[in-house]
């Protein structure tokens, strides 16, 4: 199973991302997609998942900012990320719970900067 993120990039603070992220491979079922991020000198935290089920999970500090959504019959999760804050800036790594062992994979981590 591969996890392929997209969507990064510079932007204002106030502006908007959208991250994209397709799991592909030897998929039989996918319990839970998502984002985490880590900021320089920082340890990773998750942003956003996204349970099949339709349980979905925020950070407090992106709650009404970001909006986590899935495709399920094409396997992938996107984040809106609008009201960007400088504090937003990190790389931001796709999560998939994927499989019926129930195993975490990981995307390669886009970069998002958020200038003030």
């Amino acid at each position: 199973v591969q996890l392929q993120a997209s969507g990064g990039g510079l932007v204002q603070a106030g502006g908007s991302l959208r991250l994209s992220c397709a799991a592909s491979g030897r998929i039989s079922v996918v319990t839970a997609m998502g984002w985490y991020r880590q900021a320089p000198g920082k340890q990773r935290e998750l942003v956003a998942k996204i349970y099949d089920a339709g349980t979905i999970n925020y950070a407090d500090s992106v709650k009404g900012r970001f909006t986590i959504s899935r495709d399920s019959a094409k396997n992938t999760v996107y984040l809106q990320m609008n009201s960007l804050k400088p504090e937003d800036t990190a790389v931001y790594y796709c999560y998939g719970d994927i499989g019926w062992a129930r195993r975490d994979y990981w995307g390669q981590g886009t970069l998002v900067t958020v200038s003030s």
